[in-house]
């Protein structure tokens, strides 16, 4: 999932709680065994291997992919789980390396939604293209613990995967989950709350880059690329934070936005969502 998660049961007995936070954390395991890039043993690899070999997908599989379709559609070619390939040359660890053009152009014939062909259920890559999911995995498995918490208690909970969140219900008497957007104070280097939200029923999903981010020349670059040259999306905001019924619809719009770089707020005021975006 890409760091720290947590499970909030506002429950009075041990034995829920407990069954509560087993059932959400065998769900996230699930879906980061199943889909992580980082594992040499499931359908990402298998798909990524394929070297251009037809690949068929299960039927959840399939639905990431339709998603991703429409991510792509949405985002006028923005937004393209080919692109991860480029992580080959990009190392988004706070530091100051840049890769040089050269490297970034040898991957960029590897990239491109458009240069694979997708007929429900059968994937086929050209030779050397990768898929990573990582742009709406996380959000996915938010739901997917949500709906399955649906199904075995009425508690009020709140799922949290990385800082992508939704909750089942409003707390007991009515009161919402009051959740702190992050921000980094950039003289100090400390973590603060910069915002309080109060959530009562749906998702917050949040994109940007606070933790994963190189610096060139004083200007710190996010980790979100674009797919058309292989750089970072220039003018993107440091975070964006977006509202919305469920944690994949959120991190959709958090994701577009900050494609869009300086355009982002323009963006989420035409989609008419709450949100809240940090620049420097």
């Amino acid at each position: 999932m890409g760091g720290p998660c947590e499970v909030l049961a506002e429950v009075a007995e041990e034995p829920t709680a407990r069954k509560i936070v087993e059932a959400v954390a065998a769900c996230a395991w699930r879906i980061e065994d199943k889909f992580s890039r980082y594992r040499g043993d499931n359908i990402v690899a298998r798909i990524n291997a394929s070297a251009g070999a037809p690949v068929e997908v299960d039927e959840e599989t399939a639905n990431l992919l339709d998603f991703a379709a429409l991510m792509h559609r949405l985002s006028d070619g923005l937004f393209d789980i080919t692109s991860g390939v480029l992580r080959r040359a990009w190392t988004f660890d706070g530091g100051n390396r840049i890769p040089s053009r050269a490297d970034i152009d040898a991957l960029l014939p590897l990239v491109g939604w458009s240069k694979l062909t997708w007929e429900r259920p059968v994937l086929t890559l050209r030779p050397g293209m990768q898929i990573d999911f990582g742009g709406i995995g996380k959000e996915y498995a938010v739901d997917q613990a949500i709906t399955l918490l649906g199904q075995l208690d009425s508690a009020a909970v709140l799922v949290n995967f990385g800082g992508d969140l939704a909750v089942t219900r409003a707390r007991d008497g009515g009161r919402p989950w009051r959740v702190g957007i992050e921000s980094i104070d950039a003289k100090a280097g400390v973590l603060h709350a910069a915002r309080l939200v109060d959530l009562a029923a749906g998702a917050l999903a949040t994109s940007g880059g606070t933790y994963r981010f190189v610096e060139s020349r004083g200007v710190r670059l996010p980790h979100i690329l674009d797919p058309r040259d292989g750089r970072p999306v220039s003018d993107a905001p440091r975070s964006v934070t977006v509202a919305a019924p469920s944690c994949t619809n959120a991190g959709m719009l958090t994701t577009l936005a900050m494609l869009r770089g300086r355009d982002a707020e323009q963006f989420l005021q035409n989609e008419g969502v709450r949100h809240w975006v940090q620049r420097l």
